[in-house]
């Protein structure tokens, strides 16, 4: 039976050149990507060995040999995390489950003070699946008033594809939402057997062709930092870098703060943004 691990091997094979992996071509070929044989000539294996790992019928892989796939799939390091992921399979779940947070996260009352406390900057605090846990007054002022929404819909992915007003802020929406495709990917490995990311999942494909599209194409990506170009109703345009940082001592929490270069289009946009914020209401609890 085909496995999250022989999936995103046959997603990774595809995605890589004979020539991006050091192979001579020898002409045309009907595929593209690498062949099993290739990726196996490549990591020290057999074809055989490959064939048995992408259709699930291997119960473990040894750290040497996914060591040596990722190599020869030139994955990035969150990428073989989540070929190590999937290849753990149900005890790595298992572990993750035990070590998990409560279905419904909260901040603590010093991370949401030091989120009020980043006056010049929108900052969210989000959970597993992208969830937006909390917010800064400029945080909601950028992207949507959080406050206003039931706590299901506080979800950046879900807001990114089927909000109108949120989706239509992104200068590059297709490149946004890719990324956000393959950070909910990466989530999943983390989590395989969360009931809430599946619901999520589930919703989005139904509902959007793009998300169903990008989701099949096993694409993963950890968020660190980058930028994005906002068209925002009141500010105009900006170009914001991110970063996305651990919040220590909890589980599945991260930082995500937006700065503009300063003395900057951007930086005077945020700066009237920051201005025109209305003050930041209590978030209804649910």
């Amino acid at each position: 039976m085909p496995t999250e691990l022989g999936e995103y091997l046959r997603a990774c094979r595809a995605r890589i050149s004979a020539e991006q992996a050091g192979i001579p071509s020898s002409g045309h070929r009907r595929v593209p990507g690498l062949r099993r044989e290739e990726l196996a000539t490549l990591a020290g294996v057999s074809s055989d060995y490959i064939v048995r790992l992408e259709q699930g019928r291997v119960k473990s892989a040894s750290p040497a040999i996914l060591s040596a796939l990722a190599r020869a799939l030139n994955l990035r390091p969150d990428e073989e995390e989540y070929l190590r992921q999937c290849a753990a399979g149900a005890d790595y779940a298992a572990s993750r489950a035990r070590s998990s947070a409560p279905r419904r996260q909260r901040v603590s009352p010093a991370t949401q003070l030091l989120l009020d406390s980043l006056t010049g900057v929108p900052a969210l605090v989000l959970g597993r699946r992208m969830d937006v846990l909390a917010w800064n007054s400029l945080g909601a002022a950028l992207i949507t008033d959080f406050g206003k929404l039931p706590p299901e819909r506080r979800n950046l992915i879900w807001l990114t594809f089927l909000d109108p007003d949120v989706r239509g802020l992104y200068a590059r929406w297709g490149t946004v939402a890719r990324e956000c495709v393959a950070y909910l990917r990466m989530d999943a490995g983390r989590y395989p057997e969360d009931p809430e990311l599946a619901r999520l999942v589930g919703e989005l494909s139904m509902k959007d062709a793009d998300f169903r599209r990008w989701w099949s194409t096993h694409q993963v990506r950890a968020q660190h930092y980058g930028r994005k170009d906002f068209v925002h109703a009141t500010a105009g345009e900006l170009s914001l870098d991110f970063q996305v940082l651990d919040v220590r001592g909890t589980v599945d929490q991260t930082l995500l703060v937006y700065t503009a270069e300063p003395d900057s289009r951007s930086a005077q946009a945020l700066a009237f943004l920051a201005g025109w914020a209305p003050a930041k209401q209590p978030a209804p609890q649910g």
